[in-house]
């Protein structure tokens, strides 16, 4: 294996580790906090996290071995069932991301009927169609063999054997990426277009509030006056931020390897086997960044993560194994008033 191989399997454990880690956290917080599974939001991400951390557990891994091997690296069926899956998981994880979006949409720009817009109910059933619309297509291709190891991508994944199916062949792509990748980019622009429409008229009626203030106020000093323009300034960037995050990270992570499974059905085009891999790498990244994005960089996941840390080492410091241990802590107690 070259330079450019070992890297590259090297960027792959990188994308592994922090993907398992990440979205174990977002699933350990949604069982331990009863307010994060009161949210109907809670739903979307802990589908998204569990297609997330299946991607991570059982392809990833066959990828990494496609690298460091540089050949098939499992038996014909089990690569059938890998590139099933990473079909499937894939496109879910698209889907749930547009559902996301659609409950922030509703939240924001609805704020007094969301509770009746946006029920448990309705995410079950957003949920439901996500995975049945998931699983057409990995069952279209695994009906006409079209799954199997494809040497560009080092993976098991959707793969042409046979020239004369390639028109049947195209049709099916462009269709499944049409109605996975495209819609689900059209439906986070539209929403999140419309929230930052609706968080830049708050912010526009926030600094004129706040500039009547500044001007009543002439005393103020002129520090305080500067520190609440500078505020001002980046609660009008904080919403662009974050939707250019969402909408960005998704079009970065899956647009590459999207527009490289089109191109290459063009017959005389031929795939860098390099640029293959990188394309690969980028829509795993997608699982490594999406808990950061939409869940653990949040006040609620952190302050979670914190209670959950406290309470491990609570039980580290203070043993319930019984008498001696909490004795102990009150002869130290008493020595140190003594001293």
């Amino acid at each position: 294996m070259d330079l450019a191989g070992v890297l590259l399997a090297l960027l792959l454990v990188l994308v592994l580790v922090v993907s398992l880690l990440s979205n174990l956290l977002v699933l350990l917080c949604f069982v331990y906090s009863t307010e994060i599974r009161k949210q109907v939001a809670g739903v979307f991400l802990v589908n998204l996290s569990f297609c997330n951390l299946l991607l991570t557990i059982l392809n990833m891994p066959f990828t990494l071995l496609g690298i460091l091997r540089n050949q098939q690296p499992l038996g014909g069926c089990i690569c059938k069932a890998v590139g099933f899956l990473e079909t499937f998981l894939t496109s879910n994880t698209m889907l749930s991301m547009a559902a996301l979006s659609i409950d922030k949409w509703i939240a924001v720009v609805f704020p007094l009927s969301y509770t009746s817009k946006m029920r448990y109910k309705d995410a079950v059933i957003l949920m439901g169609y996500s995975w049945l619309h998931s699983l057409t297509f990995p069952l279209v291709s695994l009906f006409y063999s079209w799954v199997d190891y494809n040497s560009v991508y080092a993976s098991c994944t959707l793969y042409l054997k046979e020239e004369t199916e390639r028109r049947r062949f195209t049709v099916f792509t462009i269709v499944f990426h049409s109605t996975s990748f495209m819609l689900s980019l059209v439906i986070l622009c539209f929403t999140y277009l419309k929230v930052l429409k609706v968080a830049r008229f708050h912010c526009k009626r926030i600094d004129i509030i706040t500039m009547q203030t500044l001007v009543l106020l002439v005393d103020i000093h002129p520090s305080v006056k500067q520190r609440c323009l500078n505020e001002q300034k980046r609660r009008r960037q904080r919403a662009t931020k974050k939707i250019s995050i969402f909408i960005g990270s998704f079009v970065i992570c899956f647009g590459p390897y999207i527009i490289t499974r089109l191109i290459e059905l063009l017959p005389f085009v031929t795939i860098n086997y390099y640029w293959g891999i990188i394309s690969k790498c980028l829509t795993y990244s997608k699982a490594a960044s999406d808990p950061f994005v939409y869940s653990l960089l949040r006040q609620q996941y952190k302050k979670v993560l914190i209670n959950i840390v406290n309470r491990i080492l609570k039980r580290d410091l203070y043993p319930s194994s019984g008498y001696n241990s909490s004795l102990d802590t009150e002869n130290d107690y008493c020595l140190h008033r003594t001293n």
